[in-house]
């Protein structure tokens, strides 16, 4: 099995000094940046948009998966894309045409997301399995930071993995929500191939590098190797 890999969600960083916990962030050994656009619709909040998106893009040599909780995400993906994205995350709940939007983002040139809320079975990506880069399994309610695991996810995440597997691909699962040095190691041995965390790596608590080796070492053994 491939290494984890762990993406920092800025949703809980210091907007004030973005940048530089963006840049303290891949100096750590992130591997992505993961970026949460809300519309206050599609979820009760909103957040960060385009313009902070273009300006991440000459900051960090990761790539920047902006994961869209929007309505009708088809209208926004070109703009993102021309921002510098280089992954769109759609919710499968939030457009009727999921199908059109995942090819849109691909004749963009960008990886294609699909994200999954804690209440969406399974079936619901049953004919796009094939489709796919990523797909993003919700382990708590979509819209604020800081949220507590939903113990059900793990078994959500096996029984994605093992429908990947079925169909011989080997899709990323990306699981976001409530993942700190408690959890991670359960949703990776689920079959999690990328951690989203928000406030267990932007905290008061300790250093960005030291919380993101906190999370490294709570990783099951065989993924430990970078």
């Amino acid at each position: 099995m491939k290494p984890i890999q762990i993406a920092p969600s800025i949703l809980a960083a210091d907007f004030s000094i973005l940048g530089d916990q963006v840049h303290a962030a891949e100096a750590a050994g992130a591997d992505q940046i993961h970026v949460d656009v809300m519309d206050g619709h599609f979820v009760p909040n909103i957040s960060i948009g385009v313009p902070i998106v273009r300006s991440l893009r000459p900051v960090t040599r990761l790539p920047l998966d902006v994961h869209l909780m929007i309505e009708q995400p088809e209208r926004y993906l070109e703009v993102f894309a021309t921002a510098g994205a280089d992954a769109l995350t759609i919710h499968v709940e939030a457009t009727r045409h999921v199908h059109r939007a995942i090819q849109q983002i691909k004749s963009l040139g960008l990886r294609a997301g699909v994200a999954l809320n804690p209440g969406t079975p399974l079936k619901a990506v049953d004919e796009i399995l094939h489709d796919v880069d990523l797909f993003l399994v919700m382990s708590v309610n979509p819209g604020f930071g800081g949220q507590s695991y939903i113990p059900s996810s793990t078994g959500k995440i096996a029984r994605l993995r093992n429908l990947l597997t079925q169909a011989g691909l080997e899709t990323d699962i990306v699981v976001d929500g409530g993942i700190d040095a408690n959890t991670i190691s359960e949703i990776v041995s689920a079959g999690a191939t990328v951690a989203v965390a928000g406030s267990s790596i932007f905290n008061d608590r300790d250093s960005i590098a030291a919380n993101l080796m906190r999370l490294r070492s709570a990783l099951p053994n065989f993924t430990k190797e970078k």
